[in-house]
Order: C-alpha cells, then structure tokens, then sequence
C-alpha cells in the first residue's frame, strides 16, 4: 500500500530533474566540446545507437537530434545483434555507437558494445554510473550526473540523457540555434516545471487502456510516456506516430476513449489538427498538448513550452508528464516506486 501523506521517491526524483540538468550542463561543458570536436574529426557516414528500456526512448531522441541537425543518417542497433548472435557488422569500423544506459550494467549492452569496438567502432556511452563497465569500455564516457535514483521507474536520468543528448548535439553540429537554447535550457525546464497536467487525471484514472501519440521530436517522448503509463499507472498505453495513426491503429479508438497527444510545434504538426477533428468526431476524449492552433477541439489541453527548440518543448513535456504519470498512479491506487514483477537493473542476457 502506498502512504498517501508521504511523497514517492518518483515524485522527489522528477523534482530534482531541472537541477540535475544545470549541474550537467555546467559539469560537461569541456567534456561536450571535446566529444563534438572527436566526431567532426570522425566525420562517418552514419551513426548508431544502443539501448534497451527507457534509454532505447532516449536513443530514439539521439535520432531525431542526429538527423535534423548533424545530417547523420542513426540506426538502432539490437542488443541481442551481439550478445546473442554475434552477428555484428564489420561495416561499424568507424562508425561512432551511442550507448545509453542508466546502470552501465546490463549484460546485453555490454557484450553488445564491446563487439563493436572489436570490429573498430567507436563507442560513446552515455551512463549516470561512471564506474560502470559499459563507461569503462567507451571511447568517450559522458555522466549523467543524476544522482541515486531510487524509484524502478526512470525519470531523473531519462530527462538527464535527453538534456545531454542536446548538448552533444549542439556541440557536433554547431548548430547556433541549438547552441542558443542550450544556453537557455535551464530556464526553460524550470518553467515546464510548473506546468500542471492533472487535469487529465480525471479522462485517464478510470481507463484500461489509450493511445499516445507524437512526431518528430515528440514521438520518442510519447514512446516514454506508454512505457511509464503501463509501469505505474497499470494502462495499456500504446505509442504511435502521428503519421502512422490513420494507417490501422485509429480503429482502435471509439466514443469515450482517451488519446493523448504530444503535439510537435515545428513542421511535424502538419496535419495535427484535422487528425484531433476526426478523434473527437469519433467520440474520443483527446487530451493533448503542443501548438495552440492544432488545439481547440481536445477535451484538456495540458501546458506546454512554445516559444523554445522544439526539442526544448519536448523535454518540458515530458517533465511535465511524468508529474502526472506519478499523480495518475496514486490516483489508481498503485505505488509508483515499486511497480510489480520489475526492478532497477534489467539483466538481459
């Protein structure tokens, strides 16, 4: 049972996230600007990336980052590729791997990541524990610098891996916008702190099941969001994209199903509107977050970041997201510390 008077170390966690991300903005700097520098000399033809989890979200982030920002063609490299099958490519001789991991610790991730490097890639792991064998085998090793997490359910170190993942970004491409919002992200986060979306607990405390949905930047973050509404709250949450939705998916949804949104504010909200229109035509209860155009039909419009980097935005939302996540669990009555049949480490092998 949990102590309704006494708040979960969730809670404590996401509110420790915005100084968590100034102290590693403060606390990578050098470190940032060496790695951009190594991957520019590096110049590949692609990059990859290497995670399981909540991390695999973050790696999702890396790219849509990598992408739009430094050209870079990402792929997401399988774990079990070389733990399991020892199958991986010669074609990574050169090719930077981003290894994202809370622990370090995983089995899979490190047999995984210690193949590439067999077959000459160039491993940069992005870990919250330093003393880690996946930091020891990286090339470059970049600290989360989140702390002890003591809830099952990531949230500090996820929004820690996502602001790193900026900063790295920002550094290898050199990208003035993004510099600029680097320079600016912590006040930014403070601001999205403040954001209150209990006013979606009311559609979702009695649902079984919804659909979450993002694009671009904000698909990674509505993949995080149904892994942690499965995790604490109990949901069958499924993410898809906003471009993908109408292709089958959508015939899921009926009169007084909840859809929750992750609404982009760049390009990738095209067509965000008319979608919302034919939800609530249909009867859902659409929840929603992003441009204040593509909003006007949703039954709760959640506040959000507008007048920053998308990516930014993303990050603020999912700040604000978990805050609700960890409201919408109690709610429920489930603890959101101790989620049942898992824990911390995963160790697949």
């Amino acid at each position: 049972m949990i102590d309704q008077g006494q708040p979960t170390n969730m809670f404590l966690e996401v509110s420790e996230a915005v100084a968590v991300a100034a102290r590693q903005i403060d606390a990578n700097g050098l470190l940032m600007r060496d790695a951009g520098a190594r991957l520019r000399k590096l110049s590949p033809p692609f990059a990859a990336t290497l995670a399981r989890g909540s991390s695999d979200h973050a790696a999702s982030f890396a790219k849509v980052l990598f992408e739009l920002n430094c050209g870079m063609p990402t792929l997401s490299h399988s774990p079990s590729v070389g733990a399991l099958f020892h199958a991986t490519s010669r074609h990574f001789a050169g090719i930077p791997l981003f290894a994202i991991s809370q622990s370090g610790r995983s089995p899979d991730l490190i047999a995984a990541a210690s193949e590439v490097r067999d077959r000459g890639g160039f491993v940069v792991a992005m870990v919250n524990d330093t003393s880690s064998p996946l930091a020891s085998l990286a090339d470059i090793t970049i600290p989360l610098h989140a702390g002890l997490e003591k809830s099952v359910a990531a949230t500090k170190t996820f929004i820690a891996a996502l602001v790193a993942l900026v900063h790295l970004t920002a550094e290898w491409s050199g990208n003035a916008t993004l510099l600029a919002a680097l320079s600016n992200l912590n006040a930014s986060l403070a601001r999205a702190a403040r954001h209150d979306w209990t006013s979606a607990i009311p559609a979702l405390s009695k649902t079984h099941g919804l659909l979450v949905l993002g694009r671009g930047y904000t698909l990674p973050l509505a993949g995080e969001a149904a892994l942690k509404l499965k995790e604490t709250a109990g949901l069958h949450a499924e993410a898809f994209s906003l471009a993908e939705v109408a292709h089958g998916p959508m015939t899921l949804i009926g009169v007084g199903d909840p859809v929750l949104v992750f609404g982009p504010i760049d390009e990738a909200r095209l067509g965000l509107k008319a979608l919302i229109a034919d939800f609530v035509a249909r009867g859902a209860i659409v929840i929603g977050t992003g441009h204040p155009d593509d909003l006007r039909d949703v039954k709760a419009v959640l506040p959000s970041l507008k007048d920053v980097h998308p990516a930014v935005a993303a990050i603020g939302s999912v700040l604000a997201f978990y805050r609700l996540s960890e409201a919408l669990a109690r709610a429920r009555g489930r603890d959101p510390d101790s989620p049942p049949f898992l824990s911390k480490v995963t160790s697949t092998l």
